[in-house]
């Protein structure tokens, strides 16, 4: 049996490099004295969040990754997919509740869509 297709979206990877650096730059400050070791906390957990956060698509499901933990949507539960003012792609789901989806913006919502097999309203005549 193949995997099927996946589409993922992830943040700039320009946060995990400015992490790493951080936690470089952060090394002499905990070495000056024992108390000051949490300061490297702060840098690790942004770059593993980095790393980590984001939404991956496929035809089953929606997955919403984030620095711990993961949820998993179904597409069946998907009623509406838009953007909210600041531009990031939210999905309005059957209960009524609203989620915004980690790295995705509005402008991603085609290819969010075409990872579900279906293409959206209107695509057809804007290709034509």
């Amino acid at each position: 049996m193949s995997k099927p297709d996946t589409v993922r979206f992830r943040y700039n990877q320009a946060i995990l490099a400015a992490a790493i650096i951080a936690f470089i730059g952060a090394l002499p400050l905990a070495n000056a004295r024992a108390y000051l070791l949490p300061v490297l906390l702060v840098p690790l957990a942004v770059g593993v969040w980095a790393w980590r956060a984001g939404t991956d698509a496929d035809a089953r499901e929606l997955r919403l990754r984030a620095l711990t933990g993961q949820r998993r949507i179904a597409w069946d539960r998907v009623v509406e997919l838009t953007t909210d003012p600041r531009g990031r792609a939210v999905a309005r789901l059957d209960d009524g509740q609203q989620v915004i989806l980690p790295a995705v913006r509005g402008t991603d919502l085609p290819r969010l869509v075409s990872a579900t097999g279906q293409t959206l309203p209107g695509a057809a005549e804007a290709s034509q």
